[in-house]
């Protein structure tokens, strides 16, 4: 029996694992830390739960495609519920929006906001529908090895949405600015500006505004608990507190893993870890990218984040809130092209206990904080808690309540954090942006080029940043896997 050992357990590597396995391999999976989930974990303090990674559930096919390939159903490990509304935008004007669940009711808050929007946003996103069937049916779940997979009947008709920016298209057909920041929201998801990403991926806003905004009972933990249980079930084995400090070669052949000062025989290596820190377990001569390379990629945005427990039930406010009450085109620009500590942040803030109470002790609200950051930033000590600060005033002013004597406990993360904890490059919180010139065949390989039987999945691999895209990566990579694994048993 084949020996895999995958290192890392986000959200990649756990797809990938129950492929594999379920194709007969031997597959071990080794995580650095002490709970399995990559940045999926939880943070248990004084009777509160947080998730402390990803805390959005978009794209609901993508789950329920993945676990029918194994004959199960989210609803088998785990309770998903619609928010209605999905979300809250609060701006400058103290005038905020909320997203309802129901497309039509969406077209009704347009049309209110701006006579004629609603006819454009059907037209729109039936665009973006289109684009979004395509997106999955013809164009993810390809390898990335070559510009020819982007080539199909459906995308040759669309090849000019490929070289205009979806910036560019929602502003010539939407005037209220709180309208184009709604529109222009899902696609930070991809980590990079509205005006430097392809119209094309358009289709997060379907998935925004049809699909909707879900959440599973308990937390985000709850799909990691469901891919563990199935792998399980599967014959996968996980080792937590393993840090794979070597990727051994010999030849140009890979032979195993070091964890701690074990060496561990593997016949394929798979590394869910951030792909630039992978690349440092290798021997010079074995790395395919340099750090220059690295250097000049377009990094998603680091965050600054907060944990926080109030004594209190808050008001006004929903399970997701955005907070736009400052320049948001400034903000990006502290991001992308002038990278600093902005100045005035836009912020999001999640109240899971709002929807769930097992997140929080009754009549308290569980809080998540977070800050989109420039990668790399450095900072003193205390600088988060002079955000934190105003982060609070603005929810208090923006919400009519007081707050500051509510806090039981704030707990931050930071650029600093995401490299000790996930080994990210540069601190990162999402991987590689999805630019044009980022895009399928242009991101980092999924197979080694230098080093036989060594694989990689995740976030700076294809298909790219988010949950619904790593399950993804995890499928390409383990099919890739199996045919060098045929080819091999049919020479």
């Amino acid at each position: 029996m084949q020996k895999i050992s995958i290192i890392g357990s986000g959200f990649s590597s756990l797809s990938a694992a129950c492929y594999l396995a379920k194709e007969g391999k031997r597959v071990k999976v080794y995580e650095k830390n002490d709970q399995l989930g990559g940045r999926a974990r939880i943070l248990k303090h004084e009777g509160f739960t947080f998730d402390m990674g990803p805390s959005w559930y978009w794209m609901p096919d993508v789950f329920e495609n993945f676990f029918a390939d194994f004959n199960k159903k989210p609803s088998d490990y785990y309770q998903l519920l619609r928010l209605s509304p999905a979300y809250k935008v609060f701006f400058d004007d103290f005038k905020d929006v909320e997203i309802p669940a129901n497309f039509e009711e969406i077209v009704k808050v347009f049309e209110k906001e701006e006579e004629g929007s609603g006819e454009k946003l059907k037209v729109f996103m039936a665009d973006a529908g289109y684009n979004y069937k395509v997106a999955i049916e013809k164009i993810v779940n390809k390898p990335g090895f070559s510009p020819l997979e982007l080539i199909t009947p459906e995308t040759v008709t669309k090849i000019n949405q490929f070289f205009t920016s979806i910036s560019s298209k929602i502003r010539k057909n939407f005037k209220s600015s709180k309208l184009i920041q709604i529109l222009e929201f899902p696609v930070l998801f991809l980590g990079a500006k509205p005006q430097d990403t392809p119209l094309f991926y358009n289709f997060m806003n379907y998935a925004d505004f049809v699909l909707g905004t879900w959440y599973p009972k308990g937390g985000m933990v709850k799909i990691v608990e469901a891919m563990v249980d199935l792998g399980k079930e599967l014959g996968v084995e996980y080792i937590t507190k393993a840090d794979v400090t070597k990727i051994n070669t010999e030849k140009g052949v890979v032979k195993g893993i070091t964890v701690g000062d074990e060496f561990i025989s593997s016949d394929i290596v798979l590394s869910g870890a951030d792909y630039a820190h992978t690349e440092t377990l290798l021997e010079n001569n074995m790395r395919q990218y340099s750090d220059a390379y690295w250097n000049k990629k377009i990094f998603a945005p680091s965050s600054l984040l907060f944990y926080v427990g109030f004594d209190k039930k808050l008001t006004n406010v929903r399970h997701h809130n955005l907070f736009f009450d400052k320049s948001f085109d400034k903000h990006a620009d502290e991001i992308y092209d002038d990278p600093k500590w902005p100045k005035d942040p836009l912020f999001y803030a999640s109240f899971p206990s709002i929807t769930d109470n097992s997140v929080a002790p009754e009549g308290k609200e569980c809080a998540f904080f977070l800050v989109p950051l420039a990668p790399g930033l450095t900072y003193e000590q205390d600088l988060p808690d002079s955000y934190f600060k105003v982060l609070l005033k603005r929810l208090e002013e923006q919400t009519n309540q007081e707050l500051e004597k509510h806090v039981l406990f704030k707990i931050p993360f930071c650029v600093e954090d995401f490299k000790k904890e996930y080994n990210s490059y540069k601190g990162n919180a999402y991987g590689m942006a999805n630019t044009l010139r980022q895009t399928a065949f242009l991101r980092p390989s999924i197979k080694s080029k230098k080093v036989k039987n060594l694989f990689f999945t995740g976030q700076l691999t294809v298909p790219g940043p988010g949950v619904p895209p790593a399950l993804i990566s995890g499928r390409i990579v383990s099919e890739q896997i199996s045919k060098e694994t045929f080819k091999k048993s049919v020479l």
